[in-house]
């Protein structure tokens, strides 16, 4: 698979100064953020290629499509990691659409494939429980596919359980979903830097929801 592409300029004064992961706070509709949502919709097109997206209809993507003032305080956040000052993952944290108290979602997680093994779909994944708990959600739930194995992978060895499917994502085989009640322990910065191993104006609601165009409408990425 491709490097994620990289703009020259256009993040002039957005990096984190320094090399090492950091993993921080971005617009959801910054250069950087519309370029990670397009390497993820590339990687999932390819994984599910062929494959029905009962959830891509633009009804489903009108109430569940991810809009930019979900994912900023005090409602959410979207956080990039930074890889030797390289933007190279993602990830967010919205309220659930479907309005339990207390009860947010993970979504738009991708990590490059240049970037994997390396610890970020780990620490982008421990960033956005620090931000929840934050914030004050007290659980967080997620959606991925089954053809994406290392995800899987990632979120039972962080210590999350599998739920049946809800939402948008009930009638699809291909979903499998996640939950993790939150503690009340302390909790890292956003900007912070992590060191642990990877194993593995409101916008428009129509189905074009994502930064840079339609984004498919579940299978979040590691």
């Amino acid at each position: 698979m491709a490097e994620l592409p990289r703009e020259p300029g256009r993040d002039a004064g957005r990096e984190p100064a320094g090399a090492g992961l950091v993993v921080r706070p971005e617009p959801y509709d910054s250069p950087v953020a519309r370029r990670l949502a397009a390497a993820l919709e590339a990687e999932l097109d390819e994984r599910y290629a062929g494959d029905p997206d009962p959830c891509g209809t633009p009804e489903l993507m009108a109430v569940w499509g991810v809009r930019p003032e979900q994912v900023v305080p005090p409602a959410g956040t979207f956080l990039v990691a930074w890889l030797d000052r390289e933007p190279v993952g993602c990830g967010a944290v919205r309220p659930m659409i479907t309005g339990e108290p207390g009860v947010a979602e993970v979504k738009r997680m991708y990590t490059a494939p240049s970037a994997r093994r390396r610890g970020v779909s780990r620490a982008v994944l421990t960033a956005l429980e620090d931000a929840a708990r934050r914030l004050g959600y007290r659980r967080l739930q997620l959606e991925t596919g089954v053809r994406q194995p290392e995800a899987i992978a990632l979120y039972e060895s962080a210590g999350w359980h599998r739920i049946p499917a809800y939402g948008q994502y009930a009638a699809d085989p291909l979903s499998v979903c996640f939950a993790k009640d939150l503690d009340a322990g302390p909790a890292h910065e956003p900007g912070s830097r992590h060191a642990s191993a990877d194993q593995g104006a409101p916008a428009d609601q129509s189905a074009s929801s994502g930064p840079g165009g339609p984004v498919r409408a579940y299978h979040s990425q590691p």
